[in-house]
Order: C-alpha cells, then sequence, then structure tokens
C-alpha cells in the first residue's frame, strides 16, 4: 500500500556563522524564506556562545560585529525558539517543512545543532535539499568546482545579489530553487556521431 505524501513547504535557509562548524563557531544569523513566496521571512541575529573561536576572515565576509552581537544579538534560545515557531507557520500542520540551501550541509550542520541543543527538535528532520548538487545531476556536469554560484548562475539567471546577508541570500536561492526544482529537466541529446 502506497503511503499518502502530505504537501511540501520548501524553505530556502541561509546562516551566517563565526567559524566552519558548530563547534568551532557560533551561528551568528539566520534567514529564511518560503520558495514560492520571498515575502514570507525569517531573520534573526544571534549572540555568539562567549567559548566558541571567532574568525576574523569569516566577519570580514558576513561583516556582523561580534562586540554588537554580543550586545543587540537574541540569546540562541529565543531565536531557535522563534524559528521553530515560524516555520509551523508557514508549515502549518498536515504539511512537511523541507529545508533547501545552497551548499545546504554548511547551514543545515548549524541549523539541526542550534535546534536540537536550544529547542530539543528540528523540524526538517534529518535532511534537506542542496541546490549545488540538484544543478550537478541536472546539469551533468563533471566537477564540483562547476557547481559555484557563478556557474549556476550563468545557466539560471537570477536578479537578486548575493551579499552574505542570511535573508538576502536565503531570497537569492529561493529564486535559484524555483528554476532548479521546478522548471522541466534539460533535454537529453542524442549522442552524435552515427549509428554504432
Amino acid at each position: 500500500m502506497v503511503r499518502t505524501l502530505r504537501p511540501e513547504m520548501r524553505i530556502s535557509v541561509d546562516v551566517e556563522a563565526s567559524g566552519p562548524s558548530p563547534t568551532t563557531g557560533s551561528l551568528l544569523s539566520i534567514g529564511a524564506c518560503l520558495v514560492d513566496d520571498l515575502e514570507a521571512t525569517f531573520y534573526r541575529e544571534l549572540q555568539p556562545i562567549p567559548d566558541l573561536p571567532w574568525d576574523r576572515a569569516a566577519e570580514r565576509i558576513h561583516g556582523l560585529s561580534r562586540t554588537r552581537l554580543a550586545e543587540q544579538g537574541l540569546q540562541p534560545e529565543t531565536a531557535m525558539v522563534d524559528f521553530v515557531g515560524w516555520v509551523a507557520q508557514v508549515a502549518p500542520e498536515g504539511t512537511v517543512p523541507v529545508f533547501v540551501g545552497f551548499n545546504a550541509p554548511f547551514d543545515w550542520m548549524f541549523i539541526a545543532d542550534y535546534l536540537h541543543r536550544f529547542v530539543g527538535h528540528n523540524p526538517f528532520g534529518y535532511a534537506a535539499i542542496d541546490l549545488k548538487a540538484v544543478y550537478l545531476g541536472r546539469h551533468g556536469v563533471a566537477r564540483w568546482a562547476e557547481t559555484t554560484k557563478e556557474h549556476v548562475r550563468a545557466r539560471h539567471p537570477v536578479s537578486l545579489p548575493h551579499t552574505h546577508n542570511a535573508l538576502d541570500d536565503a531570497r537569492f536561492q529561493a529564486m535559484l530553487a524555483r528554476q532548479l526544482l521546478v522548471s522541466p529537466p534539460p533535454v537529453a541529446r542524442e549522442p552524435s556521431g552515427g549509428a554504432a
């Protein structure tokens, strides 16, 4: 017997962090929006965890000051409770929230860790859609190095910029996801060279 599948609510999520993993850096900001509605958004900035390292190179990219976040950012537990509440609002009972990211392993790793630590559960479960992997599979790209934003945008133009603001980048990813996940796959070309 085939189980009836519940409707999916695809949610584009982007984060900025102070290091490469949850044990070597803090989650600093979360941006999210529905893939199908760029106006249904979530954004929070978090206080860094005091005893975790701070990567100055990462700060130059995302522009979030440790001092400002320590003073004005939300406690991680508050931010994560807010996020779970927002996910429940945009993916109501009877639907399944699906995490969508560009290089999703990085963003999902921080979100999953913080959700389990500060809320006790992850509404996305243990999986995510990675748009880089979707692009690689759809276009038969031979090398992972060819799945950068520059390569992907060459085939799938997106009008929004990639700014390293988590909400801006979530919206950028959502527009990219609309092309990669909704439009028909590319038509396979017949091999040239005549009959075998």
